[in-house]
């Protein structure tokens, strides 16, 4: 198990360190209090590779592994986890599931244009009554003559309000098992979906909607591999994605601690320096040695996938350390700053609400601890 980067994980992380500071630093304060994302970013993205930094280079992709994912990851988060966690949804949960098991048709459609930035995809799961829960999916697929009617929910859908498609999840039969669960390509705006965009605390600059379906007709070729029952790739999607958002966490902790350390050189309190008050430097300390426990647990997660190995037990440890290592830092962060910490002219008051998105969002701490417990044969 080696971590030692090679030179082209190092110069991809680099690319996304220096186009995030450029290009996302500057405005994430503003996107942020206007709720707002400048959807023209993603056409940028797909012109420097960055959506298909995962996928194979025959695909259309960049070909790097999990970690050189989980690297660029932490960059985006550095400097801003609402356009971080846009781009997650556009590269990972919008396309990969088209790219894992599309038809030829479906790929060039809608996973080649993904990935240049043409087209902006998003994922319908989560809904008002069952949140992730996909054995409580209500959301349904009749099958009509030539396609389907879909009827139903859904809430908490990143990207929704720009997207130009989502691959929406749908019971195709009335029992509640995994084989009744498939996914659709449905293409926006669509008749019989209405999108609210919602207001939040955190990540405000991720767009993010409430989707009422009334009987949506999509065609057949819409139904996602032309096969009903995708219940597989969804729960393969969604336990991978379970370490690319730890990664996510780790990046929002340092780009606090980025910035509890400038404070701290900077202050100056009784004629010295707050960074030299034993106080602020425990906590520094700590701070710092948080991260990196959660970082090289992040590491071991991409190496686990890698190795196709990784388990419902590891994801749910390694998600539930970056995030609750993230909300502890952003905390910290701000009790540095004193009464500067929250203010809006400071970066770690916003970093703090978008790491409490992520103890509940992408399954909450709670639901990790039960994931692991369950592990552990008591």
């Amino acid at each position: 198990m080696d971590f030692s980067l090679t030179p082209q994980q190092e110069m991809l992380r680099d690319t996304v360190r220096r186009f995030f500071q450029t290009e996302v630093a500057p405005i994430a304060r503003v996107c942020d209090d206007e709720e707002r994302f400048p959807k023209e970013m993603i056409r940028q993205w797909g012109d420097l590779g960055l959506i298909g930094i995962r996928y194979p280079e025959e695909d259309g992709g960049s070909g790097f592994d999990k970690l050189g994912e989980c690297l660029a990851r932490e960059e985006m988060s550095r400097v801003s986890q609402a356009f971080a966690s846009t781009w997650s949804v556009q590269a990972h949960m919008g396309l990969w599931p088209i790219w894992r098991s599309g038809t030829a048709e479906q790929k060039a459609k809608y996973f080649a244009p993904g990935l240049r930035g043409e087209l902006v995809s998003c994922f319908g799961l989560s809904e008002p009554e069952g949140g992730s829960n996909i054995r409580a999916l209500r959301t349904r697929a009749t099958k009509v003559p030539g396609g389907y009617r879909i009827s139903g929910s859904k809430m908490y859908i990143t990207n929704s309000p720009i997207a130009d498609f989502v691959l929406l999840a749908a019971r195709t039969r009335p029992e509640l098992t995994p084989e009744a669960v498939s996914l659709f390509i449905v293409e926006l705006p669509n008749p019989g979906i209405v999108i609210h965009k919602m207001a939040k605390e955190g990540i405000r600059a991720s767009e993010t909607g409430l989707l009422h379906i009334d009987e949506a007709f999509v065609p057949d070729e819409a139904l996602l591999g032309g096969q009903e029952g995708t219940y597989p790739i969804i729960l393969e999607c969604l336990s991978e994605n379970r370490v690319g958002v730890a990664a996510n966490c780790v990046g929002m902790a340092q780009g606090a601690l980025d910035a509890a350390i400038a404070y701290a050189r900077d202050r100056e309190v009784g004629g010295k320096r707050i960074g030299h008050y034993q106080a602020i430097a425990h906590k520094l300390a700590d701070m710092a040695a948080q991260i990196e426990a959660a970082r090289w647990l992040v590491y071991y997660g991409a190496w686990r996938i890698e190795q196709n190995t990784l388990d419902a037990a590891t994801a749910a440890k390694v998600k539930l350390t970056a995030s609750e290592c993230a909300l502890h830092v952003t905390e910290q962060a701000i009790r540095i700053h004193g009464g500067a910490g929250i203010m809006r002219d400071h970066a770690v008051g916003r970093f703090h609400r978008d790491a409490f998105v992520y103890v509940i969002g992408e399954g909450t701490s709670e639901i990790q601890r039960n994931i692991i417990a369950r592990s552990l044969s008591l």
